[in-house]
Parts: C-alpha cells; structure tokens; sequence
C-alpha cells in the first residue's frame, strides 16, 4: 500500500476528520494533507508509528480498519 492510502486508512479508522486527527497524532495540519494529497511521503518510522498508537490506544473504530462500518469504539 502506497504512503498516500495507508495515510487515508489509518485516519479513516478513527473516524476523525484529518484536523481532529492531526490534533491527536500532534502532526502539523499541512504536512498532513501534503501526504494525504501524495504531494510529500511519511517517513516509513512514521506510518508505522502512527499505526501502532492507533492500535494500542484503541483509537480504531469497529469495521473501519478496512474502510468503513459503524461508529463503535473496539474494546480490547
């Protein structure tokens, strides 16, 4: 998966909008939509990092690591 969509995927699994999202992963708005727009390329480190805190905060959403589904917070 190229960096643009695995960017995209990983926001979208939280079901927060990308300024909600920049907020929480503290990543400057701009650069954010620079890598979403494949303008610039995350760093490797970074698309895996912010994987992993999406996985262990419990940040995904319930049916969204693949796109889409409903609203509900996972519990692990």
């Amino acid at each position: 998966m190229d960096c643009k969509n695995r960017i995209i995927m990983l926001r979208e699994s939280t079901g927060l909008n990308r300024k909600d999202f920049c907020k929480l992963v503290h990543i400057p708005y701009r650069t954010m939509t620079e890598w979403e727009l494949d303008n610039r390329h995350a760093p490797d480190y970074v698309l895996w990092l912010l994987e992993y805190y999406i996985r262990n905060e419990g940040l995904m959403v319930k049916g969204r690591n693949e796109g889409g589904g409903d609203s509900e917070k996972e519990t692990t």
